[in-house]
C-alpha cells in the first residue's frame, strides 16, 4: 500500500528531477549506464502511467490483505486465493520464457509450478480451519 501511496503522491511531480535528486541524496553516480538507462525510462513516464501503476499496486495490496486475513483465520476461500494468486503468474512466466529465454525465469517458473502443485495437493491440510474442542 505504501508503494501505491508513494506513486500516487509523485504522479504529478517532475519525475526526472525527483530521480536526479534521489541519486544525489544517495550519492550515486548518475553517469553510470544503469542509472542513465533508468533515467531515460523515468523520463518516459507520464502522469497517467504512474496513476495506473498506483491503482494496480493498491488493488494488488488490498487483494493480499484480504488473502492474509483469510489465511490468518484459516478459511477455505483464502487457500483458493493463495493457489490462484500463485497460478496467475505462470502464464506470465511462460510468456517471458518464450520471448526472453533465461535460466532464471525457467527456475522461477519451475518453482512456481511446484508451489501451485504443493498448495493444491495439500489444501485440505494447509487451509483447514482447526476447531478446538474443550
Amino acid at each position: 500500500m505504501a508503494l501505491a501511496i508513494i506513486a500516487y503522491t509523485l504522479s504529478d511531480n517532475d519525475l526526472p528531477a525527483e530521480y536526479r535528486g534521489l541519486l544525489h541524496h544517495l550519492r550515486l553516480n548518475p553517469e553510470r549506464k544503469f542509472f542513465a538507462d533508468l533515467a531515460i525510462k523515468v523520463g518516459n513516464l507520464t502522469e497517467a502511467k504512474v496513476l495506473w501503476t498506483a491503482a494496480g499496486t493498491l488493488l494488488y495490496s488490498l487483494f493480499s490483505l484480504v488473502e492474509a486475513v483469510g489465511m490468518m483465520f484459516r478459511v477455505g476461500w483464502a487457500g483458493w486465493l493463495a493457489i490462484g494468486e500463485s497460478a496467475f503468474f505462470i502464464p506470465i512466466e511462460v510468456f517471458e520464457l518464450i520471448h526472453r529465454p533465461s535460466k532464471v525465469v525457467l527456475v522461477i517458473l519451475a518453482l512456481n509450478i511446484f508451489i501451485v502443485w504443493y498448495l493444491f495437493k495439500n489444501r485440505d491440510w494447509l487451509f483447514r480451519h482447526h476447531h478446538h474442542h474443550h
